[in-house]
């Protein structure tokens, strides 16, 4: 019963963002390099909540969620996480909450946030699983994460190094571990090469990844491509989710994350289009009304970018 008021507390709060998160409080956890401490979503099933501003020093890069299951017969952790020392830091907090080993990490897309900290559990010989698009994505892009990283993390980026996955899948990959049956799909083109979601069918619980947002505003990559996302949409829906751990951003619910995702993208699609039919250029798509968004955090940093690159993309077609 106590998860149960655990996660309805959880899902009502976050169906206000702007009572929940704010890219204001620099450190909800400052006895760690960990951003917040880790909260236990449903029985078993746990997520160290990321920052919903954008990496810096204050936060140790930790702007994503690193999740974790205790199976019972050992920990599948999801996200490497932004360097060495965050990874540890999330093995700490593991250690406290019981004794079974991590026995695979997972990898939910090639993003620095997601695969820099794979070197310190590859350096305890741990498999690491994730899309074969995401690795190819890590190999071209990783050391430039890793550059970046380090110059926002300075002395915390100690210990990190390039590492990749030592397995890669393609559309799903089922592991039953302990009391766990977990389903690693791919569910199509998303927000980034080779984005993936952790699926738990009888929990009903799915580990997004960065399929889905609701706190912070989702960013448009320069290959985001928004009507394979809008597709690929179909995919996760139909998985049935009754409770999502997104990207980024507080454990919710569906109705939520297609709010601040599907209904996004869908809502600038049909903005640009107008605007195209107008005979509107990219300056003009720089401007149109995102009032509607506005309290999510990121809204500065990224409506205006989001907007000029669904105009590039509908421009021609």
């Amino acid at each position: 019963m106590k998860y149960f008021y655990l996660l309805f507390g959880l899902m009502m709060v976050a169906a206000l963002p702007d009572a929940t998160a704010s890219q204001s409080i620099r450190d909800q956890y400052p006895q760690s390099l960990l951003y917040s401490k880790p909260v236990e979503v449903i029985p078993g099933v746990f997520s160290a909540i990321g920052a919903t501003a954008p990496p810096g020093y204050d936060n140790s890069g930790h702007n994503n969620n690193l999740s974790f299951i205790v199976t019972g017969d050992g920990v599948i952790v999801i996200n490497g996480s932004a360097s060495f020392l965050l990874a540890k830091a999330l093995h700490d907090e593991i250690k406290k909450i019981t004794d079974q080993p991590v026995k695979l990490v997972i990898n939910e897309n090639g993003q620095g946030h997601a695969m820099l900290g794979n070197s310190y559990w590859f350096k305890l010989g741990v498999p690491i699983l994730a899309h074969e698009d995401a690795a190819a994505e890590f190999e071209k892009s990783g050391y430039d994460s890793l550059d970046r990283m380090k110059k926002l993390n300075k002395e915390k980026a100690e210990g990190t190094f390039v590492q990749g996955p030592t397995e890669t899948m393609t559309d799903i990959e089922v592991i039953t571990m302990g009391d766990f049956t977990i389903e690693v799909r791919w569910l199509g083109p998303a927000h980034s090469p080779g984005d993936i979601s952790v699926w738990l069918p009888k929990q009903r619980l799915v580990i997004s990844g960065d399929m889905s947002f609701h706190e912070r505003m989702l960013p448009i990559f320069e290959d985001t491509i928004v009507v394979d996302w809008i597709e690929s949409w179909k995919n996760f829906e139909a998985l049935g989710a009754l409770y999502v751990i997104p990207g980024h951003g507080h454990p919710t619910n569906m109705a939520q994350v297609r709010r601040y995702t599907l209904d996004y993208l869908l809502y600038l699609r049909k903005k640009i289009g107008k605007l195209i039919e107008d005979g509107g250029t990219l300056q003009d798509a720089y401007e149109i009304d995102q009032s509607p968004y506005a309290r999510l955090d990121t809204f500065k940093e990224l409506a205006k970018r989001n907007a000029g690159r669904v105009f590039e993309q509908m421009e021609f077609e």
